[in-house]
């Protein structure tokens, strides 16, 4: 009788439905499918530490990208808006997961990529 009590409890009608609704629902839960991005890119991980700390100074994050960012950083770091699974997943899962703030009041974020050090800010997220 063991038996037959576990197979049933196996399958209830509902837990199925649950399921499926849980995953069309909305398992991304940060939402963003696209997000304005800048970044400073160093080679060395010691340019990469001057740059923070010209950050935490209170210099512009645009500003420091130009001086420090070893890419064609001319628009300040400017990546502009990329969609998922449109960047380094290394830069991806750092990017994505950082709230959006302002030059002025960069919340940054950093990754090591194949291209090197890698400081971000998000500028906006949709």
């Amino acid at each position: 009788m063991g038996k037959n009590d576990k197979k049933s409890s196996d399958k209830p009608a509902g837990k199925g439905k649950a399921g499926a609704d849980k995953e069309s629902g909305g398992g991304k839960a940060k939402g963003a499918q696209s997000i304005n991005v800048r970044h400073i890119l160093c080679e060395k991980h010691a340019k990469k530490e001057e740059a923070l700390a010209k950050i935490s100074e209170g210099v512009k994050f645009d500003e420091v990208a130009r001086n420090y960012s070893e890419d064609k950083a001319r628009q300040g770091g400017a990546l502009g808006w990329k969609s998922k699974g449109s960047l380094d997943p290394k830069f991806e899962d750092v990017a994505f997961a950082l709230e959006p703030s302002t030059t002025n009041n960069p919340k940054i974020g950093e990754a090591k990529t194949e291209f090197g050090y890698h400081i971000i800010m998000v500028e906006g997220r949709k």
